[in-house]
Order: structure tokens, then C-alpha cells, then sequence
């Protein structure tokens, strides 16, 4: 069992990774893309505990991930569809194979390449930012605390460094 929650920390990161922290957990949603939905098809796959399948299927379906539907009466048997929030967690699924192809495989030994359904041209996804379209660049990233940051400014200024746009703004 794990050792900490992190479901109500005032952090995306934090909450995010409670949720999608579990490594089955980005797996069955990587089967989900791959058109998988029955509780044997994830068993078989995956190679993991039927116990341990059926209590992150419905920590999935309680967080909303993924949903669950009867698909056969007798004997009872249910399928798992994505939703609108685990179609969202998928795109954390691409940026990680973004970084296992920059960083863990070999250049052009990639086992998976995402491609446009359409077109079928191979994708490399990218973080950008919404406002400018513009590739982040992790170098110029940092933190800073939000509206919805508990404690106010003096404790994000004992939290967070001021950038150098703090600091103009401030002077």
C-alpha cells in the first residue's frame, strides 16, 4: 500500500501524481489507447494480479478516469471506456513517450510511435503554452504561486523565488 496520499494538497504535481502515480495505472491507460476494455484483455496484457487489476479498475472508475459498463448479464461482465478527464491523462501518456524517445531508447529504436489517426503521420508531441503556441523551454520555466495558493504572498515568497519578472513588476 502506499504510503501517502497527496489528493488534497493545494499542488497539481501533487494531485496529479496521487492520481496517475501508481505505475499500473498510466498501463491501463496506455491499454485503453490501444483499444482495450475488458478486465481479461488488461490481465492478460499487463500480466498483473487479478486483485490488483480489479482495485485500480475501480480506483479508476471512482477518480473518474475511466467508466464502467455492462457489456454481458450471465455471468456479470463490464467494459472500461476512457472518459473526458482519462482521455485528458493521456496526453500525459504521449509527453512520457516524448521523453522515453529523447532520453531512454536509443535515436530511431522507438517500440511505439504515435501517429494522427487520419493522416497516419507520426506525431512528436511537445509541451507548449496555450497563449503563444510557442514550445516551452524548461530552462525558462519556473514556479510561481497561483490564486489559489494557501497562505498568501508571504508565504509564497518564503516558497517560491522571485523571477526577474517579480522583481521589475515590483520596483
Amino acid at each position: 500500500m502506499r504510503p501517502s496520499r497527496f489528493d488534497h494538497w493545494p499542488c497539481q504535481i501533487a494531485r496529479s501524481a496521487d492520481l496517475l502515480g501508481d505505475p499500473w495505472v498510466p498501463m491501463i491507460l496506455r491499454e485503453c489507447t490501444y483499444g482495450v476494455s475488458r478486465f481479461d484483455e488488461f490481465q492478460q496484457r499487463l500480466s498483473i494480479g487479478r486483485n490488483i487489476l480489479s482495485t485500480r479498475l475501480a480506483r479508476m472508475v471512482e477518480q473518474g478516469l475511466l467508466e464502467k459498463e455492462p457489456y454481458q448479464d450471465h455471468p456479470p461482465r463490464h467494459r472500461y471506456r476512457l472518459t473526458a478527464k482519462g482521455h485528458g491523462a493521456t496526453l500525459i501518456l504521449a509527453a512520457m513517450v516524448r521523453f522515453g524517445d529523447d532520453f531512454l531508447f536509443e535515436q530511431g529504436r522507438s517500440p511505439i510511435v504515435l501517429r494522427d489517426r487520419e493522416t497516419g503521420r507520426r506525431l512528436r508531441p511537445i509541451v507548449v503554452d496555450e497563449a503563444t503556441g510557442e514550445p516551452l523551454d524548461p530552462a525558462n520555466v519556473v514556479p510561481a504561486a497561483g490564486p489559489g495558493f494557501p497562505g498568501g504572498a508571504r508565504l509564497a515568497r518564503e516558497w517560491f523565488q522571485p523571477t526577474q519578472a517579480d522583481e521589475r513588476s515590483s520596483s
